[in-house]
């Protein structure tokens, strides 16, 4: 178990390594589209001149080589420093601090609600395996993988957050956090995490309904049925907890993805997380904010996937012996 652990662990190096250093790159594949580009664009006023815009540059350690300006970031970035932000002169560190909590609370309800409901189905589905209801989740999961996040989010505000349709349930826009209210906090967060709930509930029902299919031919399963237990004693107690690995692993992955996947959610509902933070700093050319937020993100995404191979290994004792 050690041993597959310690791979986990140093399989994170290069891929952290790679993220780090390509975002470090931007300003060197910004000029690579345009040679009059700058990444210190957000300084500029119109009455400068080349010499001040170098001079801009010099300042911000642009200038230098890519591995200096790669050393030099991290080792800042170790001590918690991301730099500064070139359209609001604030800590990008302060900005993702602010920001990631909304972005992981969005994206953790988003999970919560996916499971809450494709478990159930996946159970059911497998349950009915091959009659109508199982046919019927099958047509509707390829359903929902065909509709795109935006065009969601659009069907889902005209329904609930427009006035004179089926009333205005939830807001459209905003978030309001849960130390002010938990009420107005989860209606805020309602809509974005049903949102990308949809997108995610399709896949947990067919892994989770696959997995059930070959876990109820088990020969433990059909005795538990000799016995004369219920179906949805011997589904949920006996079928759901082995049935259930793949479908935590994916989980996982998940999260990750969802915490780097909200940035159309977040734009369109108003929601002041990571995802906002970088469409308004690639709108703005705020090189040291997306690169900040994108490297913590991918940090956080890694990181989520050695806790998930953690549990896996705990809760599956046949990896444990590896």
């Amino acid at each position: 178990m050690w041993r597959l652990l310690a791979r986990k662990v140093l399989h994170l190096i290069p891929v952290l390594f790679l993220v780090t250093l390509a975002t470090t790159a931007m300003p060197d594949m910004l000029k690579l589209g345009d040679s009059s580009a700058t990444p210190v664009a957000p300084k500029l006023s119109a009455d400068m001149t080349p010499q001040d815009v170098k001079a801009l540059e010099h300042k911000y350690g642009y200038d230098d080589s890519l591995f200096e300006r790669y050393g030099r970031w991290v080792g800042d970035a170790v001590q918690g420093d991301f730099g500064t932000s070139m359209a609001t002169d604030q800590p990008v560190a302060d900005s993702i601090k602010e920001r990631y909590p909304v972005t992981l609370e969005l994206a953790l309800v988003a999970l919560f609600l996916a499971l809450a409901v494709a478990i159930p189905l996946g159970v059911w589905a497998a349950a009915k395996a091959g009659r109508l209801p199982d046919k019927f989740l099958g047509g509707l999961s390829s359903g929902l993988l065909a509709i795109p996040p935006f065009i969601s989010s659009i069907l889902l505000v005209y329904l609930f957050a427009a006035p004179g349709k089926l009333g205005q349930v939830f807001p459209n826009q905003g978030w309001t956090k849960a130390s002010e209210s938990l009420s107005d906090n989860i209606n805020t967060l309602m809509l974005p995490a049903i949102v990308l709930a949809l997108a995610e509930i399709p896949q947990f029902q067919r892994l989770l309904r696959s997995d059930m299919l070959g876990t109820l031919q088990e020969d433990y399963i059909l005795t538990a049925r000799s016995k004369g237990m219920s179906s949805p004693y011997v589904l949920f107690r006996h079928a759901l907890r082995p049935s259930s690995f793949s479908l935590i692993t994916i989980s996982g992955l998940t999260l990750g993805r969802l915490i780097g996947g909200t940035v159309i959610v977040e734009f369109y509902f108003g929601i002041p997380g990571l995802g906002q933070s970088i469409v308004t700093a690639i709108t703005s050319n705020d090189i040291p904010t997306v690169q900040g937020t994108v490297v913590i993100i991918a940090v956080g995404y890694v990181l989520l996937n050695t806790l998930v191979d953690i549990g896996y290994m705990l809760i599956d004792p046949r990896v444990r012996t590896r």
